[in-house]
């Protein structure tokens, strides 16, 4: 895997790409240093990673159970430390499901998706962040 990051503007605005796909991501700092809300903070790039990585396994896991997705919706929120590095010392995403989905199987996948499959959990988690979830099938 290989990523690569290409200044944009004068500001702190970078594109960034990858040796897998063709899509390019725009990521943009703070106001404060000089951000122009052009893209997604680096920060925030982390709890969507944490979310669709924990997403992807949920879904693949729900489909080999041959449950009936018709609508996702996740929302990841972090607290972060006062102290500088401002880390994420506790996360907690939550996870809405619509469809002929047994509630039982949902948290049961969601379970493995985010504690056992999810690469960026185990990450986080190895550096000291509290990560919870929920599950809601409506």
């Amino acid at each position: 895997m290989n990523i690569t990051l290409t200044k944009v503007n004068d500001a702190v605005h970078f594109e960034g790409a990858s040796n897998t796909t063709q899509v390019k991501v725009h990521i943009d700092g703070s106001p404060d240093i000089g951000g122009e809300g052009l893209g997604a903070r680096p920060m925030e790039l982390v709890l969507m990673a944490l979310g669709s990585c924990s997403a992807l396994d949920l879904v693949s896991i729900l489909k080999k159970q041959r449950q009936q997705i018709d609508d996702m919706h996740i929302n990841v929120e972090g607290e972060r430390r006062e102290a500088i590095p401002h880390i994420f010392t506790r996360i907690h995403i939550s996870f809405a499901l619509k469809g002929t989905i047994d509630p039982v199987k949902a948290e049961k996948a969601a379970e493995l998706a985010v504690k056992k499959y999810c690469s960026v959990h185990d990450m986080l988690a190895a550096g000291g962040v509290d990560i919870t979830y929920d599950v809601k099938v409506g």
